[in-house]
């Protein structure tokens, strides 16, 4: 049986597939609560045998959430990932699973060092043995879509990105590697070939579910498959609107690696001496983006869920600088009722109404990752503040409601939904 993208697989989640729009319609018309639950009371889920695949778990980030949903909505489907070294803070949203990893998980200095690690995961992953289940479901951004799959079984891809590292982000990864010259030369070499073993193992892929409207057409241009755009869950009820006014400070948040860019908003602020801006996050470019700050920058780390809620209800605006492949943190801003501005690429244009939109207004873009182009940004965005409300961000942020992403998926995998509920999101 082929399990390519059918017209009944196009009927049942609405007939979108590259390069379109989320999914709409009958697939998510149904309540955040009851979705979970009858997919895993369904008779099709109890018999059937799931094996959820990740590729690594270092740290909890907007992959991981799209995992949690996942793990929420299959309670008996089995995890694996290449390593596991994730903190014990985070580890409740594997909701007690202990994941196959491979024997990448006995090396040494792991949480450190992983990502030079990478050229061997495509060969760690093939002592993995899949005969036993009848649905792999992977959540990719690397490797985890190259597993071997026995014939019969059902292969759907949740691609958050063709492999960045082999494609577009080549140049970031031996720059975090910390290779000499000689490695390098070997390094492209090896990435090359990851390129092309990340093209030939896509054809393993039963169904590529993208998670925006711009990977979608990345995955048009890497693979030359088709796919259905599913966004990631936003949960809402986690950011609600704040009842206290708005302070002085723009805020950003996210992981401090390079293609994040804010290097560049510490410059832009640096020329915008009397704005302030608050970034919260951890990364490994931390030290050196803290020293190189102007005083109206602040680094407060890595925040508790409450103290960063906080900071994004009474924020200016959020800033966001990164040509991102989905990017929820602009969107949780929203459901704060806080406006973003963002760089205009990637999946940003997806997430933010900008002010000649015909929709209400919730952001502002800038066209260049350049200090002055987000100068220029905060200026426009000052100009149009008045007519940007806390109402339309969080109508925004809505359609981005964990309740689309778990009935779409349900869609997908063939667990049933109930199109005649009400259609409900929150706040």
């Amino acid at each position: 049986m082929s399990w390519r993208l059918s017209d009944e697989l196009r009927r049942r989640v609405g007939g979108v597939t590259s390069p379109g729009v989320a999914l709409r319609g009958a697939a998510i018309a149904c309540r955040d609560e009851s979705v979970s639950r009858r997919c895993s009371e369904s008779p099709e889920f109890t018999l059937m045998r799931v094996a959820i695949v990740h590729d690594w778990l270092t740290t909890w980030a907007g992959a991981e959430r799209v995992l949690e949903r996942m793990l929420t909505l299959l309670p008996n489907a089995d995890l694996y990932s290449t390593i596991d070294v994730l903190p014990d803070g985070f580890r409740t949203g594997l909701q007690g699973r202990t994941p196959q990893t491979t024997a990448l998980q006995h090396l040494p200095a792991l949480q450190a060092h992983y990502r030079s690690l990478l050229p061997l995961m495509p060969f760690a992953i093939r002592a993995w043995d899949f005969s036993a289940y009848d649905l792999i479901l992977s959540s990719s951004h690397a490797v985890a879509k190259g597993v071997r799959v026995p014939r019969g079984v059902r292969h759907v891809c949740y691609c958050h990105t063709p492999m960045r590292y082999a494609w577009d982000l080549q140049s970031s990864y031996l720059q975090s590697s910390g290779f000499g010259s000689v490695k390098a030369w070997a390094a492209r070499r090896v990435l090359s070939r990851l390129r092309d073993w990340d093209r030939r193992t896509s054809d393993s892929v039963n169904e590529f579910v993208a998670n925006s409207s711009f990977i979608s057409e990345r995955i048009r241009r890497c693979y030359g498959r088709d796919s259905v755009v599913i966004y990631p869950p936003v949960n809402l009820r986690a950011f609600p609107l704040g009842a206290e006014p708005r302070g002085g400070s723009f805020v950003t948040a996210g992981r401090l690696v390079q293609y994040k860019r804010v290097d560049v908003m510490l410059e832009a602020f640096r020329m915008r001496p009397t704005e302030h801006l608050t970034v919260i996050g951890d990364g490994p470019l931390r030290a050196q983006l803290e020293a190189s700050a102007p005083p109206n920058v602040s680094f407060v780390g890595r925040l508790p869920h409450d103290a960063m809620l906080r900071h994004l209800q009474r924020a200016k605006a959020f800033l966001f600088a990164a040509e991102e492949d989905f990017g929820i943190a602009p969107l949780e801003a929203q459901a704060c009722g806080t406006p973003v501005i963002a760089y205009g690429r990637g999946a940003a244009t997806e997430t933010i109404v900008g002010p000649r939109s015909a929709a209400p207004c919730t952001g502002i873009f800038f066209d260049a990752q350049t200090p002055h182009a987000i100068v220029r940004a905060i200026d426009e965005y000052h100009e149009h503040r008045s007519s940007i409300s806390a109402a339309a961000c969080r109508t925004n942020a809505a359609r981005f409601d964990t309740v689309h992403f778990d009935a779409a998926l349900c869609a997908i995998l063939g667990l049933p939904t109930d199109p005649a509920a009400a259609l409900r999101t929150s706040g």
